[in-house]
């Protein structure tokens, strides 16, 4: 009988779907797994690298439930967003008719996969009701000053018509449809993530070992504490009433250096740049130029070249009095400390760069022997010289006793900085979910009460991708002040998207009985958070993963959760590639689930993606590969039913022969490296090699009990990997009774002989196969009448024994 994958596949999810095998259970007293992969975004069609991303974490809750624990494995839609508007422009179809059809068209090709995804606590993130409590959560976080509004300069998409944040800005360019982003001047609301900036750095500590050391590093980057001296820059006379300013802050974690400052340079928003621009104060190219730049996103200016003009200005050292130029430069960023910095080339590669450039003088202040003056030398290391009366001082030394003096002159402070920077989330958008603030000419700003939530979006708009439609609407956002009661205006704004998915992992994590009442229930949260085991992409690693941190300690802080981490284990899948390169449509170098799964079954596209490289590798598609996986499955099917209708019977180990006893080993080592992979490194590709060196050797054993036996075991380790195959084999074979926790048997890894090589100074002469019941004076026996003939005329000098391993036998 033929292995027809498409019968066997659609039998067993009916099955599945009908018995609710994959909901977890009520009882919260039993050991427990949460796995969960990054739920997509429904674009209409799941790609190769969803299926990659669901079939490892798919295979993790299969093993864990199967093994006794309560899993709760789910899945959900990260439903809002820009590419329904785009295709509602496009196709001229509403954004929720085209997100919900997708929706529906992918769930069902991730069923068709064997996922087993509980379906009771699947969710949209544009779903009524989980908007329902996101505005709950966002007036909570309002209430506590967790978010304000302010007017800021943001990153400014005109064709999308929305602010983007920083992350979100490519090389100069939207992230969703690729066109130039500008600079521009918004109101806006905002995330205090900075109020978290030192305990998001704390807690990637105890992710240490569990999370990969690139991420970790990628937020310790990105969070960017550092400590150092805040103090001001005075201008000149001539210069204060030119700037109409007197001085300007800056921030350095180099006090040692200071002496060594030959320029500052403010960034091109600063005020004081603002103000010679508006007063005409500069020549026309250098104010085009600056004018340019500040068009410029932060990524942009770092991807270029140094850029800088002299502004005419002189600011004086605040300890030698000196003049020192005032620069506009396009690497000072006007959102990190004050938006200007001491520049001090001799100590720094940037300063370094720039004052070659723009032949700048290069001060030395710090001496050592490996200075070179034809590179900054950076090293926190060596003694100061030219530095006054902290002359001849160790530079770690100086940079404390020089803040020690701004200190006692009270001309500067010692303080924190971080790099991270508050989170805008006002988007000029549709379809994203309704900000809840009201604005009231009598009471200002106000959010609307709770029992008044969902704030939903109205469906009769027209969207032509020309600013934000809630503005343009003609009823929807003229309403009742909460407070007041007077005429009143709804926010037009819509939030970030990542503001769904940074809670999306909680609401899974709540009982769905629950979901109508309450936003997260503190019973079942408790049970299951933090996840055990989060999987998705690298790309990731900043943007979502950061913000989801954030919101399990906030969420904490207003009494919703209590756990201060929100994923324990965290694993990055590599990419799926073809030919070489990233999958996409614009290269035509995309491959289809649903026909891989139409032409072999979604187990041999399982096998495939598992056993083609370790999870955290990139993947290179291989046509012949998945032939060879659809093969194998087959040779298992037409094998295991050989076996059909036969009884396992007890195995005598001590009664096998050689080839019965490796078959069986090879069985167990398959078992073991079972048990291991899930608690490790997931390395599915060297399980399944196990698995198939297994089967090869029962095919050589010839015996079928033991084949039965080996069946049982590795239809067991096959089950999360080919699910639908080891369920149809084991129920025919075994009645599923072999889909539990098996044991190891010592017995089968007691080896009756071991091979051990023989060398004579060093040089290996032999191998032999050595009993295993031989002492040591008959394997040293056995050795030396192995490589007689290089012992011949010589004394044997030394004979060492390695246990198991070596004989090396010394001579001269």
């Amino acid at each position: 009988m033929a292995y027809e994958a498409s019968a066997i596949e659609k039998k067993w999810q009916e099955f599945w779907q009908k018995s609710e095998a994959f909901e977890p259970k009520d009882d919260l007293s039993l050991a427990k797994k949460y796995i969960l992969s990054m739920f997509p975004y429904p674009s209409g069609r799941i790609h190769m690298g969803h299926v990659r991303n669901y079939t490892i974490g798919d295979a993790l809750a299969r093993h864990f439930r199967k093994i006794g624990f309560n899993v709760l494995h789910p899945i959900g839609f990260d439903s809002f967003g820009m590419p329904a508007e785009n295709a509602a422009i496009k196709h001229k179809i509403h954004p929720k008719t085209w997100t919900y059809e997708n929706i529906d068209y992918m769930q069902k090709e991730l069923f068709s996969l064997g996922f087993s995804f509980s379906r009771k606590r699947m969710l949209a993130t544009s779903d009524p009701l989980y908007t329902k409590f996101e505005q709950e959560f966002f007036i909570k976080m309002f209430e506590k000053g967790l978010i304000y509004t302010k007017d800021a300069l943001v990153n400014w998409c005109d064709h999308d018509k929305t602010v983007l944040a920083n992350e979100q800005v490519e090389d100069g360019k939207c992230w969703r449809c690729g066109h130039e982003v500008i600079q521009k001047k918004m109101p806006g609301y905002y995330v205090k993530i900075t109020a978290y900036a030192d305990e998001l750095l704390a807690g990637l500590k105890e992710l240490e070992g569990k999370w990969s050391a690139q991420v970790l590093t990628m937020q310790e980057n990105w969070i960017g504490k550092s400590y150092g001296l805040e103090f001001a820059f005075k201008l000149d006379d001539e210069s204060a009433l030119k700037a109409e300013s007197p001085s300007f802050e800056v921030f350095t974690t180099r006090a040692d250096t200071l002496f060594g400052v030959s320029y500052v340079a403010l960034a091109p928003e600063h005020s004081i740049v603002n103000a010679l621009l508006e007063k005409n104060l500069l020549d026309e190219h250098t104010a085009q130029k600056i004018k340019a730049i500040q068009n410029q996103s932060p990524r942009e200016r770092q991807m270029n070249d140094k850029e800088g003009y002299f502004l005419g200005l002189y600011a004086l050292h605040p300890l030698t009095g000196a003049k020192i130029p005032v620069w506009v430069a396009n690497f000072v960023l006007a959102d990190y400390g004050s938006g200007a910095v001491m520049a001090v080339p001799a100590h720094d590669e940037r300063d370094f760069e720039f004052a070659r450039k723009y032949n700048l003088a290069i001060k030395q202040v710090i001496d050592d022997e490996s200075y070179d003056p034809s590179k900054a030398y950076t090293d926190k290391k060596g003694k100061l010289i030219n530095s006054v009366e902290f002359e001849g001082l160790e530079c770690n030394v100086a940079r404390v006793k020089i803040a020690e003096k701004f200190e006692q002159l009270n001309i500067g402070k010692t303080m924190t900085n971080f790099k991270i920077r508050d989170w805008g989330v006002s988007r000029q958008r549709y379809w994203g979910c309704p900000i809840p603030m009201v604005h009231c000419k009598s009471c200002g700003l106000v959010s609307e009460k709770l029992e008044n939530l969902p704030i939903t979006l109205p469906d009769d708009v027209n969207i032509t991708g020309e600013g934000n439609p809630l503005e343009k609407h003609p009823t929807w956002k003229h309403c009742k002040c909460p407070k007041c009661g007077l005429e009143a205006q709804r926010e037009c704004d819509t939030l970030d998207t990542f503001f769904e998915s940074s809670w999306y992992y909680a609401r899974f994590a709540s009982d769905e009985k629950t979901w109508q009442k309450i936003a997260l229930d503190e019973k079942s949260t408790d049970y299951w958070l933090g996840a055990d085991q989060y999987i998705g992409g690298i790309e990731h690693a900043i943007l979502h993963l950061l913000y989801a941190r954030f919101f399990q300690k906030a969420l904490r802080d207003l009494g919703y959760l209590k756990a201060d981490e929100p994923f324990v284990r965290l694993l990055t899948q590599g990419m799926v590639l073809k030919d070489g390169a990233k999958m996409s449509k614009s290269k035509g170098n995309v491959i289809d689930p649903d026909e891989i799964i139409s032409k072999y079954g979604a187990d041999t596209a399982r096998l495939f993606i598992l056993f083609a490289a370790p999870p955290a590798k990139e993947l290179e598609w291989n046509a012949d590969a998945v032939d060879g996986a659809y093969r194998f499955l087959a040779r298992v099917y037409e094998r295991a039913l050989k076996l059909k209708g036969k009884s396992l019977k007890a195995i005598e180990q001590n009664a096998l022969n050689k080839d019965e006893k490796l078959a069986r080993l090879k069985v167990y080592e398959a078992l073991k490296k079972s048990n291991e992979l899930y608690e490790s490194n997931f390395a599915f590709n060297t399980l399944i090699a196990a698995c198939m060196e297994a089967l090869n050797a029962l095919s050589v054993a010839k015996n079928e009990n033991l084949e039965l036996e080996g069946f049982y075991i590795l239809l067991n380790v096959l089950e999360p990997i080919i699910p639908h195959l080891a369920s149809e084999l084991s129920s025919e074979l075994f009645g599923c009774e072999n889909f539990k926790k098996l044991e190891l048997l010592t017995e089968v890894f007691v080896k009756d002989n071991f091979s051990i090589g023989v060398s004579v100074n060093g040089k290996k002469r032999a191998e032999l196969e050595i009993e295993a019941s031989l002492s040591k004076d008959e394997i040293l026996s056995k050795a030396k009448e192995s490589v007689a003939k290089w012992l011949e005329g010589k004394e044997l000098v030394k004979e060492i024994y390695i246990d198991k391993k070596l004989v090396n036998l010394v001579i001269k």
